[in-house]
Parts: C-alpha cells; structure tokens; sequence
C-alpha cells in the first residue's frame, strides 16, 4: 500500500508530534519529577539550559537494581582480562565499584552517592597505584557523565572512609590528593571527629555530611577498628557499615567497643527506615557458613553483597556470646574472630547451620 507522502501528527500517534517537537528523553519543560511521582529521574532535559535540581525527598527507598554478578577472579590472577574498577549504577545518583580481586584479594566495594550540591565517594580500596587500581579515574568519568546530563560545571566530592586505619579500604585515597574541588576526611581519629562534628560526643554522637537535599549522616561504630564509622543513606535506605557487619569474617579488635557499635546501630536502625546493610567485602560463599580462605583469587559461588537489616539483631546477639572469649563463631552470612587469628579454623559446626558444601569451582 503506497505511503501518504504528507506526514499527520494527528494520526501519529504521539501527542508531541503536533507541535514538531520531539523529546525522546522527556519534556525539558516539565517539571525533574513530575507531580505526584516520586524517586525517579524520568525526565532529565536531553540538552539542559540550567542546573537540573532532583527532589530527594521520598515515600519509601528510592528505586534501584543490584541484580548481577560481580567479576569473581581467576586461579591466575595475572590471566584475569576483567575490569581494574567494577562499576554499577544502582540508580541515576547511587554507584557501586568493586575492585578487581585480581588486583587484590580483598575486593573491596567503594559507594559514590551524589546529590544536588556534591557528591561522596564512601572508602577508596586496596590499592595506591592508579596503573592497578585507577579508582580516581573511574570517579571522574561517573562524575563528568553525571554533571553533564545535570547541567553542572562543577561537583564538589567528599572522600570518606568507614575506617582511616584499615588497609584495605584507605589506600586509593593517595589518588585524590591534589584533586580540585576535593574534600578528604582527615585519617586520624581526633581530627576526623572534628570534621563530623563529633569531637565532644563520639561515640553516641551523630554526624552528618550534606550533599544538597541528600544528607548522609554518620554514626560512630568502632570495634572492628577504633575509628570505625557507618553511614546512613535516607535516599536509598541503606547503611554503609565497612568492616563492623559484612558477609565475611568479622576480625574484633576491641569486642566491649564491637558490641557496643551493634547496640547502638540496632536502636538507630529500628528508628529509621533501612532497606539493606552494605558492607566492604565479600567473603562468604552463597552456602551457609562458609567462606573463602585470605588471599582466594578466585571466588565463583559469593554470597550477595546485600544484607537484610534482621541481621543486625542477629549480630548483636552472637557479638555478645563471643565477647571476652578467644574464639570463633559461624553464622550463616558471616563469621566472628574475637582474640584469635583470621586463619583460626574449628571442627565444631554450629547447631542450626546447615553444613552444605560448595560445588568444587569448575
């Protein structure tokens, strides 16, 4: 059948085609989030004329997706081809990276979260040389693709870390020296008290870091590290807990403070809303109760990143059964070593665990 060659917006089908105008990406005349919506970023201006500003403020957590797989390694690390950095985007304005295990065992997991004033980068890894690690890098390139789809010329970042003394989490700060509109929490204990505000009721004080209508706030949690902190994102619902609850071994350095750290983070979190807890690591395997040996390249059958918040009650209640004892304790999402060594192994299983074997990696 022979084509009209006269084109009818009428007949198109799209409302938008009558006023020659097409906005593939939404209507830059509408409003960030239209009215009576909430938590998303549906109509983000293709080509904006001013600084896109988004309503934080939300019935529920905001939307989001960590349905994949991490990159789990190789038996020969110097034969993984896998990404240095492993980024995903939870949502428009929440990213997590996970360095690669071949570059260090430990993998650990790094958050950059950005609101409508700045954004923060939560811990920086394992690793110092940006050749192996090039953390800064891949902030840059999320930071320089966020601000252009929101019109920004500039977007202050904040460096936090849940822990300035653990190793594994504190080594890519060395990358951000020197960056333009930079902010890195100060490492020592007392003066990152006092950048949290935190110096005359630490640690049943609460701090807070605001991102522009996105405030984190920062609640002390010492115990794995005696400067250890979490933080809370309202957004999202999610606590950020570092080395103090992850699914993995759990080394105690201080288990009065440890204890402590979970009381207080199970009264804060039965006070606010909190969709899953986000560690630094993973270490356990998708069985119950089992984990993978330090320095493991290759870990095929990990346990999810994410952690229900019932976990915190379940953590207190075993920090208390190990505190002032040398010993080790299994629990399905993780495992606690008070006074004793992270390679300290034990023939006892506990009741109610069930004792599954991984399949044998392939």
């Amino acid at each position: 059948m022979p084509q009209s060659p006269t084109y009818n917006p009428a007949l198109s089908g799209n409302p938008q085609s009558a006023t020659a105008r097409a906005y593939p990406n939404g209507n830059p005349a509408l409003g960030y989030n239209p009215a009576g919506a909430r938590n998303t970023d549906s109509a983000v201006p293709l080509h904006p004329t001013e600084a896109v500003v988004h309503d934080y403020t939300c019935d529920g957590p905001a939307p989001g997706n960590l349905a994949f797989r991490w990159t789990y390694g190789s038996n020969i690390a110097a034969k993984n081809r896998d990404p240095r950095v492993q980024v995903v985007q939870y949502n428009e304005d929440t990213y997590v990276l996970r360095q690669n295990v071949c570059v260090h065992w430990e993998a650990p997991f790094t958050y950059l979260l950005f609101g409508n004033k700045g954004a923060l980068l939560i811990d920086s890894g394992a690793t110092a040389n940006a050749d192996h690690y090039p953390l800064r890098q891949t902030v840059d390139a999320i930071v320089t693709r966020w601000s252009q789809a929101r019109g920004r010329k500039h977007v202050p970042l904040t460096v936090a870390l849940t822990s300035g003394e653990d190793i594994a989490q504190n080594q890519g700060l060395v990358q951000f020296a020197g960056r333009p509109d930079t902010t890195i929490v100060p490492r020592p204990l007392a003066a990152m008290k006092g950048f949290y505000g935190l110096a005359g009721s630490w640690p049943s004080g609460i701090g807070a870091i605001d991102l522009g209508d996105r405030v984190i706030e920062v609640i002390p949690t010492p115990g794995a590290h005696k400067d250890g902190v979490t933080f809370y994102d309202p957004y999202c619902d999610f606590l950020f807990t570092g080395d103090l609850l992850f699914p993995g071994k759990i080394n105690i350095s201080n288990d009065g403070d440890f204890v402590a750290s979970l009381e207080r983070l199970q009264a804060y979190a039965a006070s606010k809303p909190v969709k899953w807890i986000l560690g630094g690591h993973i270490e356990m395997m998708f069985v119950p109760g089992k984990y993978y040996a330090r320095f493991a390249t290759y870990k095929p059958y990990e346990r999810l990143l994410e952690m229900e918040p019932s976990l915190i009650d379940e953590a207190v209640t075993y920090a208390r059964e190990v505190k002032g004892k040398d010993m080790m304790l299994i629990r399905p999402d993780f495992v606690l070593f008070n006074g004793v060594s992270p390679d300290q192994r034990t023939q006892v299983w506990p009741e109610g665990v069930p004792n599954i074997n991984a399949p044998r990696p392939f």
